[in-house]
């Protein structure tokens, strides 16, 4: 089996899945399996055949300009490789490019849900960025509203 594709899910009780996509080279049959994520590349699974991006990870790089992706590709996944990782998921291409990993209060990733679809990816990408150039550890709603207004001039009033 030949791995096809990763999808970055949240599971029934708001914990993270892969969707793993393979393919049989052979005959052309394909099987899709959700898992725990991380699990799919570790040795109790093994679907993850090789280093492969998850699709919201493939959609962040090629939203930048061609010049950069061809930059940072080979970066992030030299980064994955010496993490042992096989899949470059969104959270890894972040940690990569910030050089950490920045958690989410709960609070601020229900309101990061309310963000339209369309400028999601930047926003998270430029809090957590914003986060980690701070030394905080985590995004919170009082780090969104200052973002917020510093960008949009939209922050809420007490």
């Amino acid at each position: 089996m030949h791995t096809q594709g990763v999808e970055e899910r949240l599971g029934p009780a708001g914990e993270p899945m892969w969707f793993v996509r393979s393919e049989c080279l052979g005959c052309g049959l394909r099987v899709g399996a959700d898992v725990a994520a991380g699990e799919a590349s570790g040795e109790t699974f093994g679907l993850v055949d090789r280093l492969i991006w998850s699709d919201d990870a493939k959609h962040c790089l090629e939203r930048l300009p061609p010049y950069v992706q061809e930059l940072l590709k080979p970066e992030v996944e030299r980064y994955a490789r010496a993490a042992r990782h096989r899949v470059v998921t969104y959270d890894l291409f972040a940690e990569a490019r910030q050089g950490t990993a920045v958690a989410w209060d709960p609070a601020a990733w229900q309101r990061l849900d309310r963000v339209p679809a369309s400028i999601r990816a930047m926003a998270r990408l430029e809090l957590e960025r914003t986060a980690a150039d701070r030394g905080l550890s985590s995004v919170s709603v009082a780090l969104m509203e200052e973002v917020k207004a510093k960008y949009f001039g939209m922050a809420q009033k007490p």
